[in-house]
């Protein structure tokens, strides 16, 4: 799709979001013309917040791209909770003013007053609230995963897994040294970074990497491309992500040790075909524990069998509950464990970090840590058939 007809329908959707948020709260705007006007105004100005953000990061006013982004990104998760909310209130409106237009004697409660719009927008405030500060407070996810793979006197390998971080103008300093603590305390034997840990441009960041040097598994990080390195410039994401010490598996493989294999293939964005990535894990099984890094939580039929465990990140479990129901439809696998059939697992990371929005509901950040252990006595992990 072309950007500019992408763009167009982007604030299309935008704007048909505020305008129904606009109208659900019209009752408490009504008979007060210069709120209405103000509110009219301030939502015009937010709907090409997302915009100005990038053009003001392109000329170089980082500081003034900043702050906008913090206000039109955390406006944004508002009028998102506020239109699901509204959303709602429209359709009780409808059916009950249809049903009172066919049965006369049916007396209509309205939810349009003063005093039910008052607790709708205090409600979205509360799970605003609520939202940020659930994407501050990073889960650590603890995955036991039983492979045939490790003799039964290996010691069991510990993987950490980070994905989505999106550093840029909001997720900077702060966010990656809460992370890098945890790691630290984690103490894994192997890192990955399953794709968009920048964001944005990334000229600012180069700080960043001396946090990331700090982290120096045994069996090194490792990291794969995702759309936002792309966006970013994938040249720079990908100086970066070395600078920081990652090792980037751009469509290759790698052996770590006798038992382990990593395999890294870039995003959709970079059109990698089928062929390439089945070809790539093709011949690989035999004694060793092959990890699979794919950006997004989707695999192909024809690599089934072909790894024993990809990590996945991308759909960020939809971020603000309930847009999950939306990721869903293009990624029924978007969180959690999935044993598949013919073999293999797939687990997809909520994502370590926010996009947009700073806020989450429903779908906390998290570090994900894999303990693979010898299958000897020990009980199967449960997971999702697929």
């Amino acid at each position: 799709m072309n950007f500019l007809v992408f763009l167009a329908v982007v604030l299309s959707i935008y704007t048909i979001m505020h305008g129904l948020v606009f109208w659900g709260i019209h009752p408490l705007l009504s008979g007060h013309p210069p709120a209405r006007i103000i509110a009219g105004l301030w939502m015009a100005l937010m709907i090409f917040a997302p915009v100005a953000v990038h053009m003001l990061e392109d000329r170089g006013a980082e500081l003034s791209a900043q702050i906008l982004a913090w206000v039109g990104y955390a406006w944004m998760g508002l009028v998102f909770l506020a239109f699901c909310a509204f959303f709602i209130v429209g359709i009780y409106e409808l059916i009950n003013w249809l049903l009172s237009a066919g049965i006369s004697a049916i007396s209509r409660y309205s939810l349009r007053g003063t005093g039910p719009t008052t607790v709708v927008v205090v409600l979205v405030l509360a799970v605003g609230f609520y939202g940020f500060v659930e994407a501050l407070n990073i889960r650590v996810e603890k995955v036991v995963i039983a492979s045939d793979k490790l003799p039964p006197e290996t010691d069991r390998l510990r993987i950490a897994q980070v994905s989505d971080i999106h550093l840029g103008l909001m997720n900077r300093q702060g966010k990656l040294a809460d992370i890098v603590l945890k790691l630290q305390l984690l103490d894994p034997d192997l890192l990955v970074a399953t794709g968009d840990v920048v964001d944005g441009e990334i000229g600012h960041l180069d700080g960043l990497s001396d946090l990331w040097q700090t982290i120096d598994p045994p069996l090194g990080k490792y990291a794969v491309i995702g759309n936002h390195e792309v966006y970013a410039g994938l040249d720079q994401s990908i100086a970066f992500l070395e600078r920081s010490g990652f090792t980037v598996l751009r469509n290759e493989a790698r052996n770590l040790n006798d038992r382990l294999t990593v395999v890294g293939v870039d995003d959709e964005h970079m059109n990698v075909s089928d062929a390439e990535e089945v070809g790539l894990l093709e011949g690989r099984s035999g004694d060793r524990f092959i990890l699979f890094l794919k950006h997004r939580p989707v695999f192909l039929e024809k690599a089934r069998g072909l790894f024993d465990l990809q990590l996945s990140g991308h759909a960020h479990r939809g971020q603000i509950f309930p847009f999950n129901f939306i990721t869903r439809l293009e990624y029924p696998m978007q969180d959690g464990l999935h044993s598949l059939s013919g073999g293999g697992r797939l687990y997809a990371s909520r994502g370590t970090g926010t996009w947009g929005p700073p806020m989450r509901v429903g779908s906390p950040p998290e570090i994900t840590l894999f303990e693979i252990v010898p299958a000897t006595g020990t009980k199967p992990e449960k997971g999702t058939d697929a």
